[in-house]
């Protein structure tokens, strides 16, 4: 049996909106650029970035895209909830090369809605509607060098 107590626990403390907005943004960048989760993340409450690996540089119009995707899942007011999983079964299902050796045994696998899924130690909102009381989604900027897309992004009222 599967129980809290098996996980570790985060040293960081997260920002719990902007780590569930990088979840979206995250399954967003899958299903618009057929590209993989960030392989490198930096995630605050003022701001944040993400780099992924790209074959060839964004247009404008896709990363549009990107920001009106995120805000329109984050507005869909999804349940966000929690399961423990073993590690070897998240192991067949999912990619664990970011997550340490440390993470245990037993892993806290994270579900948006029907969106999005993953392994994940991070604080999170119980639903995307939350994440409004920070703000909308914005992508402050990006830039693509060498083969990685670095997107820097924000939580904002005024947009």
């Amino acid at each position: 049996m599967l129980e809290e107590k098996d996980l570790n626990e985060r040293t960081k403390d997260d920002d719990k909106y902007m780590h569930a907005t990088e979840h979206i943004l995250n399954q967003t960048m899958i299903r618009v650029f057929n590209c993989g989760r960030c392989f490198s993340a930096h995630i605050e409450r003022k701001k944040s970035k993400c780099d992924y690996k790209l074959n060839a540089p964004p247009a404008a119009e896709q990363m549009l895209e990107v920001e009106r995707r995120v805000n329109e899942v984050i507005a869909l007011n999804l349940p966000v909830s929690a399961e423990l999983m073993a590690r070897d079964e998240a192991a067949k299902i999912f990619d664990l090369a970011r997550l340490p050796e440390t993470a245990g045994q037993t892993l806290r696998v994270v579900r948006i809605g029907d969106y999005d899924v993953c392994p994940c130690l991070g604080k999170h909102v119980d639903n995307t509607s939350e994440i409004l009381q920070v703000g909308k989604f914005k992508i402050i900027s990006y830039d693509y060098n060498g083969g990685v897309l670095r997107v820097r992004f924000k939580l904002a009222k005024d947009i």
